[in-house]
């Protein structure tokens, strides 16, 4: 009977730092040597079908190659919570485990990758739907600065740990806070598999070229028009368009922005939020990082195959 954890590895990383392409890059080297390899997408943004251009989603025909999991579960209007995103992602290894694969997850979203790859207990944090709407409803009223402020002064360890800019992290950090006080998050239970933490990143100069030059391919790639079949469809103000690009590509078409300014302005929306995103990594132990421009792919292929040899042995 095999295992239900699969040998994991994790392709960890700021936004624009080359993980998609190295991860399936791998995956098929991999399959092409015989061991299943499947993909699970730790981003928060890329579960919501529609928003494919504006979160880099992996395109159709490389989906047809490689297995993925964890893109287009729910439609932008529906809730996803990192507890959702595990459930999804365990059935996930479990099928790989059938399989006999490796799972590679990759992602820039720190909290899915640590709730699977340390093994958080999501299903011990409290929930409650009155609350939580009245912490929404809070935030729709007064802003997020005050709901910020507010988490602040109820459970300042919660709110150093959480990404202050995002309003659904913070709205759900509330929701905690009101529910059981700044209490320390349950301890991790671990991976039952081999594993593995790769990290991606570039020197800030390069990163910035990076991040650039995605943008205006974004753009290029109908950004604009994928924004506005969205717009037709759901509310503009839904957490799910926080991600970048949307919000820049409306104003494109309310004649707010030229062309070029919203690519400069998504341009500097993701290095802010690649800053974030570096600042969570710092905290997770054991991340061996490589860089970005240099060909990591090698070194992330022995590391696949040593874990896949464990995981035989």
């Amino acid at each position: 009977m095999p295992s239900a954890s699969p040998p994991l590895l994790v392709i960890a990383g700021a936004t624009a730092t080359g993980k998609t392409g190295v991860s399936i890059e791998v995956a098929r080297a991999l399959r092409d040597e015989g061991l299943p390899a499947e993909i699970i997408s730790a981003d928060s943004r890329q579960v919501f079908r529609g928003l494919d251009i504006g979160t880099a989603k992996v395109p159709p025909r490389d989906r047809a190659e490689v297995p993925h999991h964890g893109l287009d579960l729910v439609e932008p209007d529906e809730a996803f919570s990192v507890a959702d995103f595990v459930r999804h992602a365990r059935g996930a290894l479990a099928g790989i485990a059938e399989r006999r694969g490796l799972a590679i997850l990759v992602g820039g979203t720190g909290l899915y990758l640590r709730a699977v790859a340390r093994g958080l207990d999501t299903e011990a944090l409290p929930s409650d739907a009155d609350v939580r709407a009245a912490v929404e409803r809070r935030i729709a009223t007064d802003g997020l600065d005050a709901a910020v402020e507010r988490l602040r002064r109820l459970a300042p360890r919660l709110a150093s740990r959480i990404d202050l800019a995002n309003p659904r992290r913070v709205a759900r950090a509330l929701e905690i806070a009101e529910l059981r006080g700044d209490a320390p998050p349950p301890p991790p239970l671990g991976y039952a598999g081999p594993i593995a933490w790769l990290g991606l990143r570039l020197a800030p100069a390069s990163h910035r070229d990076w991040i650039g030059r995605r943008a205006r391919e974004q753009f290029d790639a109908g950004l604009v028009e994928e924004a506005r079949a969205l717009r037709e469809r759901f509310d503009p103000a839904l957490p799910a368009f926080s991600a970048m690009g949307y919000r820049e590509a409306w104003a494109v078409l309310d004649g707010e922005l030229t062309l070029a300014q919203a690519i400069e302005l998504d341009a500097r929306r993701n290095e802010q939020f690649a800053k974030r995103q570096a600042t969570w990594f710092r905290s997770e132990p054991d991340i061996e990082w490589l860089d970005a421009a240099a060909s990591p792919r090698e070194r992330v292929l022995v590391r696949a195959r040593e874990l896949a040899m464990a995981a035989r042995a």
